[in-house]
């Protein structure tokens, strides 16, 4: 077959792809995507304003003046017009004051950070209602979703509420990855040692996707997990499936699920340690190395306690010193004189 005809052959076949499902971004089951779609329609629409003027004029004097046509006037000597000048500079400079404007105006409502205020058009959130929170680590390659309300976790599987806000805190174990679920919000991006935050809520019941839309590796491609939005009482019964599971996310099951490996299924945990997302967040799940906030803590006192006494302060929490030392039961961390605030000593009390 001809490269030509080819071509001309598979573009109706794309084109119908196109139609095979709806554009999920324009179209969402979430009440911050559909506002986020919403934004993309009108600021589209206020900067066709401009296009499709261009375009058509472009066309139309290419046909106007052309070789052939005799009869367009001819006029050399013309350089200005006032009006003309009004037309092409006010038009712009109007539709970009409301776009600004608009976008302004919608993105600090949107803001991931603020909590929800509505569930839907006219539907303010209830007072009695409390968000669901939503722990959530990215991982290489795969997704933890932990409950700290229900003390259950799962990997690469969501369960949530239809009309409920969720507060999603986000962080991840190693590199940065997006959190994206186009049914329910925009993406936010997950970084080792920081939290972010995205607050969203399902008005649909359906099964949904997410996945990580920033490149991290080998396994990027299958970083994909499900959504399922339920009635209160299906999401329960996730909860009770969940807490039947019978396995336990400890910190040692944690470090395990912590490796890499490509193509993981999805799993459930009936349990959780407590802290175990603040461990992960401070970067200290591992029992021998000492909490982020920790070592922000010493380095906020120049290396001493409050009393001035060294640091007796870390025999509570401390996992070791700076230099990976492990913590012995006893022992008492101390800073000499000449020794840096960030380079501790390990002392017997």
């Amino acid at each position: 077959m001809p490269k030509l005809p080819r071509a001309t052959w598979l573009l109706p076949a794309l084109l119908a792809l196109t139609g095979c499902a709806r554009t999920v971004v324009l179209n969402p089951s979430g009440d911050v995507a559909r506002q986020q779609g919403d934004l993309i329609l009108v600021a589209t629409a206020l900067m066709l304003i401009v296009i499709v003027p261009v375009i058509g004029l472009t066309l139309f004097f290419a046909w106007r003046y052309r070789a052939s046509n005799r009869s367009a006037p001819y006029t050399p000597d013309w350089d200005h017009s006032t009006q003309l000048e009004l037309v092409i500079w006010g038009g712009p400079l109007l539709i970009i004051l409301a776009l600004g404007a608009i976008t302004w105006i919608t993105t600090h409502t949107l803001d991931p950070y603020r909590p929800l205020d509505r569930i839907a058009p006219g539907k303010p959130v209830p007072a009695d209602v409390k968000p669901l929170e939503v722990q959530v680590v990215s991982l290489d390659w795969k997704w933890l979703f932990i409950y700290p309300e229900q003390g259950v976790a799962a990997v690469n599987e969501l369960a949530l509420p239809v009309d409920r806000p969720v507060r999603f805190l986000l962080t991840s174990s190693t590199v940065m990855n997006a959190f994206y679920i186009p049914e329910l919000a925009g993406m936010i991006y997950t970084m080792p040692s920081m939290q972010t935050q995205l607050n969203a809520v399902a008005n649909q019941p359906g099964e949904f996707v997410g996945f990580s839309s920033n490149y991290s590796g080998a396994g990027f491609s299958w970083m994909r997990f499900a959504v399922h939005a339920t009635d209160e009482a299906g999401f329960q019964a996730w909860v009770s499936k969940a807490r039947a599971a019978g396995e336990r996310l400890d910190r040692a099951r944690y470090l395990a699920l912590e490796k890499p490996s490509e193509r993981e299924p999805a799993r459930l945990f009936a349990g959780v340690d407590p802290g175990l997302y603040d461990a992960v967040l401070n970067r200290c799940v591992d029992p021998g190395r000492m909490c982020m906030h920790e070592m922000m803590a010493i380095d906020a006192t120049g290396g001493r306690s409050a009393s001035g006494s060294g640091l007796a302060m870390l025999r509570n929490r401390s996992r070791g010193d700076l230099r990976g030392r492990p913590y012995v039961p006893g022992e008492v961390c101390t800073a000499d004189a000449a020794t840096p605030a960030w380079t501790l000593a390990l002392r017997a009390p």
